[in-house]
């Protein structure tokens, strides 16, 4: 039996595969809490003055946002200031993933509560103050319009930043702290539009009832997106296996060798758009590791890989002695 260890890049064995790099979602998310953060300050402190209950729950609405979006940019200062700290096996990718899972689970909160304090107003109707709630509606999609723009424009920068080796681009899809923080504020964005729509309807028509209703509407697409975003980190969290295509493209590409046979295939991700392999090849006469290496498929992420020969001989004299 023959093992060897395959490195993509030998400059690579410290495991950090451009992880301690600042990432584009990093200084769009440090805006938009910026952003956010400024809107609140104004929001509680007009509410505060003018003895606004709209403008000062809006307020205190965009303070609970601010800190989920926070814990985003700390996500990404943490994993990109420990991208060479040894005790990560395979770099700080996952901490990406982590950020995005409890961002899900903020979302769902939210949700929850959204739908709570709308069937509180079904049950309990309170009067509304359209103007002064039409007026923090608007100001509230207006700030999360621009905020929605910032985290999911993707412009030509972001469209080249790929992994030096594969081409692999990290986009939206993979950032899933990036994905957690635009869902965020999608969600803020969302609600506005309802409420807009809903104290409208309520000051022309007097249909009051479709403020707390368009409330659980929103609370019900919030928690789908939030349900989506849990399933997509929760799968990197507990490496789940890669996806199946890749998987049978690695397998066709190793056993198009003569007499060769990939027996044991582990594909997971450890960052966002990176993956890391373990596998084992049995042939009759087994090429170095390296040999192997270059007939992995490229532009797929693939950043580390190790790789384990076996003599095919040895598999029958073994599976003869059983």
């Amino acid at each position: 039996m023959k093992r060897e260890s395959v490195r993509p890049l030998p400059r690579q064995h410290d495991h950090t595969f451009g992880q301690d790099g600042k990432r584009p979602g990093e200084l769009r998310t440090l805006i938009v809490v910026g952003l956010t953060a400024a809107t609140m300050a104004v929001e509680i402190a007009a509410g505060m003055v003018y003895g606004s209950m709209a403008l000062l729950a809006d307020g205190l609405h965009m303070a609970s946002h601010a800190v989920a979006l926070s814990i985003s940019v700390l996500a990404y200062v943490y994993a990109r200031r420990h991208a060479r700290d040894q005790r990560f096996c395979f770099g700080t990718g996952k901490v990406n993933s982590l950020a995005g899972f409890t961002g899900a689970i903020l979302l769902a909160l939210f949700a929850l509560v959204m739908v709570w304090e709308s069937v509180e107003r079904l049950i309990s109707p309170v009067s509304i103050q359209f103007d002064q709630a039409l007026i923090v509606a608007v100001l509230g999609l207006i700030v999360n319009g621009i905020s929605v723009f910032v985290l999911g424009h993707e412009d030509e920068h972001d469209q080249q930043h790929l992994d030096h080796d594969h081409g692999r681009s990290h986009g939206h899809k993979d950032d899933h702290n990036l994905r957690a923080a635009y869902l965020h504020v999608l969600a803020d964005a969302l609600t506005s539009l309802l409420a807009i729509g809903a104290l409208l309807s309520g000051k022309y028509l007097g249909l009051n009832w479709l403020d707390p209703v368009m409330g659980v509407v929103g609370a019900i697409l919030v928690t789908r997106w939030s349900l989506g975003l849990l399933a997509t980190t929760s799968r990197v969290l507990l490496d789940h296996q890669g996806p199946a295509g890749l998987r049978e493209e690695i397998r066709k590409a190793i056993e198009a060798e003569p007499q060769t046979t990939v027996t044991d295939l582990h594909l997971w991700q450890i960052g966002p758009g990176i993956h890391s392999l373990a596998l084992t090849v049995v042939a009759a006469d087994p090429k170095p590791g390296e040999y192997y290496r270059q007939l992995l498929p490229r532009g797929h992420g693939l950043v580390h890989a190790t790789i384990e020969t076996v003599v095919e001989s040895t598999i029958e004299a073994i599976g003869g002695n059983e």
